[in-house]
């Protein structure tokens, strides 16, 4: 991108306030404009096919998809797109599953304004924009054995804090198939009971609360 073009930036939040606050100074940059704002996945998307924007601020949790989610599809349909997540969800799976879909850059919203300026600038250029502590999860992440479906779906259940036996029930499957799967989930992430695997589930962004 050459030093005289302005910077295009599409921002995608459900907070009014956050879109406010992320436009402000991207406005007073002299290399830079907000071309459009959204709330939602959805119109993130719209707006995208009708602005092209250089680089989308994204955050991971919206109303009707989720960030992740969204990328995919606009990776799906605009394989240049150019997304950087700004999120409060910092753990190792959060950030793996973005980086998977396409994102040219990750940034929790507790990063100094400098911080998304300068991802902002990087990526336009064609760049990516990880810091040190990201890319250390990114790292972490893909040294470990990912779960399957299935497991992911037991995991959500003893999130939510069901029993083996009522595992069993609402999956239909046999008391020794869900603790087979059981065991492995433990092994999988370095647990040493369902207790400490569901800790270590929410701590590295694998399944929420209320998921």
């Amino acid at each position: 991108m050459s030093a005289s073009k302005t910077i295009r930036v599409l921002i995608v939040d459900d907070h009014f306030a956050t879109r406010l606050g992320l436009a402000m100074p991207v406005n007073n940059e002299p290399d830079m404009e907000v071309v459009g704002e959204a709330g939602t996945g959805s119109h993130a998307l719209d707006l995208y096919r009708r602005l092209t924007p250089d680089v989308v601020l994204m955050d991971y949790q919206l109303p009707d998809m989720s960030g992740v989610m969204t990328l995919s599809a606009l990776q799906a349909s605009h394989p240049d797109a150019r997304v950087i997540i700004l999120t409060i969800l910092d753990g190792e799976e959060d950030v793996f599953r973005a980086v998977e879909a396409g994102a040219r850059g990750y940034l929790t919203k507790s990063c100094e304004c400098e911080d998304v300026l300068r991802a902002i600038r990087e990526v336009a250029g064609g760049g990516k924009f990880f810091p040190a502590e990201i890319a250390a999860k990114i790292e972490a992440r893909k040294k470990r054995s990912p779960l399957s479906d299935r497991e992911l779906e037991i995991l959500r259940l003893l999130v939510r804090g069901h029993s083996t036996k009522e595992i069993v029930d609402i999956l239909q499957l046999s008391m020794g198939t869900i603790r087979l799967h059981i065991s492995l989930i433990l092994s999988k992430l370095g647990a040493y009971d369902r207790t400490n695997a569901v800790a270590i589930a929410i701590e590295r962004g694998i399944v929420h609360v209320g998921e």
